[in-house]
């Protein structure tokens, strides 16, 4: 049944809308990618979003598996407020967008004011239950297409680093009430389901319930600078996880005890704040893995494919000589690239081990890169913006300096 409710959703023009708005953020990420590397490394932007579909349809089924076995509806909940009020949001913040901050606020202003109306415990469930969905897709692929990036650390020195950025098209199969009357043809429910009662009248056990096709999208952000990219996003996984499962018991005991529902609407919000705070302070606490060595130029990305990736390079490796020639910074780098032509011969240190290599590659094209990036060298390099202030927050800004200044 979920299966075919998901191929309902695929059916939603709907879907394919976000398939292409997914598009148009790899595309952004390969446009970045092409500033570091030249032309050659823009490309595979079909691939990418084939690849997140493939991982939202999987993710999406996995959610909608949880969604019937807590017995989560939408009928009654109030769900339809998030996207107006993260819209809202995002204009203090852009990563307030997601439903962690709109359904805290939205439960918190039930909690206070009476309105608007939502059933707390739906809404924060569905929270979680997305929050879920996206800490295992961020386990199965968050570190995939990792970018390059230069990042300005606290006391000012300039690291290199990766940003970690995914997006997935989720469809999702979801309850939704029907009516009180049951149907000849249905599955027979347990006496303890639904966990999450639906805000309808009548009996939740008495009632009849569909599945309904649902689509969402889903982002990762992060970055990655004293771990390598593929830890740091099972570390993210992690973290995500963990407050997934606490905020979806929370929100099911606030049903019963009402300084609960204050706890779980607090939580949403905050906790999902403190997963971000310890995601990035524990990435500027720990040493940077992406900076000069003693000796050579360290490598910090290379382009799948170009010569630099067919020699062996790979990120973190430390380049000691090309065609024999010592490399010490990026200029003594390209200027001994600039003279290579034909087989090239490097030199260079592998892996955490650190294991000696020599290689030759055939570089006869001299349009195309030798794809290789290395770390920055100092402190007036050209850094990543890694600020996410809206417009409302950034005009506030603005104005507030203006004023202290007049």
């Amino acid at each position: 049944m979920i299966l075919a409710t998901l191929a309902g959703a695929l059916a939603d023009p709907l879907f394919w809308v976000v398939v292409m708005l997914v598009a148009l953020q790899y595309r952004r990420m390969a446009a970045v990618r092409r500033v570091f590397f030249g032309e050659a490394a823009l490309g595979g932007v079909w691939r990418e979003t084939a690849l997140a579909s493939a991982y939202g349809l999987g993710g999406g089924f996995l959610g909608s598996l949880v969604i019937v076995l807590v017995g989560l509806t939408l009928s009654g909940s109030g769900l339809i407020y998030l996207w107006p009020v993260a819209i809202l949001l995002m204009l203090i913040n852009a990563r307030f967008l997601c439903f962690a901050y709109a359904g805290g606020v939205l439960a918190l202003a039930n909690l206070f004011f009476g309105f608007p109306e939502v059933n707390i415990a739906q809404v924060l469930a569905l929270v979680a239950v997305l929050h879920m969905v996206e800490s295992l897709l961020i386990l199965a692929g968050g570190h995939l297409g990792a970018v390059p990036a230069y990042f300005r650390a606290p006391g000012g020195r300039v690291v290199g680093g990766f940003t970690l950025q995914r997006f997935w098209p989720i469809p999702i199969a979801a309850l939704a009430v029907v009516g009180p009357v049951a149907v000849q043809h249905g599955v027979a429910m347990p006496e303890w389901w639904p966990l999450f009662k639906p805000d309808v009248p009548g009996n939740p056990a008495e009632l009849t319930y569909a599945l309904v096709p649902v689509v969402a999208g889903l982002g990762y952000g992060d970055l990655a600078v004293s771990r390598r990219p593929a830890a740091k996003s099972r570390l993210s996984a992690l973290y995500l996880g963990t407050y997934s499962l606490l905020l979806l018991l929370l929100a099911y005991w606030s049903q019963h005890h009402r300084a609960l529902a204050f706890l779980a609407a607090l939580f949403s919000p905050l906790g999902h704040e403190l997963v971000i705070y310890a995601g990035k302070r524990g990435e500027f606490r720990r040493s940077p893995l992406y900076v000069p060595p003693e000796r050579g130029v360290g490598v910090l990305d290379v382009i799948p494919e170009a010569p630099a990736y067919r020699a062996g390079l790979r990120p973190g490796d430390v380049l000691l000589a090309v065609n024999q020639q010592p490399v010490n910074s990026r200029r003594e780098l390209e200027e001994a690239l600039a003279w290579a032509w034909g087989p090239v011969e490097v030199e260079f240190l592998h892996g955490s081990g650190r294991a000696y290599r020599r290689e030759v590659v055939s570089w006869r094209h001299k349009g195309q890169p030798f794809g290789l990036l290395p770390v920055p060298e100092g402190y007036e390099e050209e850094v990543m913006d890694v600020s996410t202030a809206g417009p409302l927050w950034r005009w506030w800004s603005g104005f507030w300096r203006r004023l202290k200044g007049s």
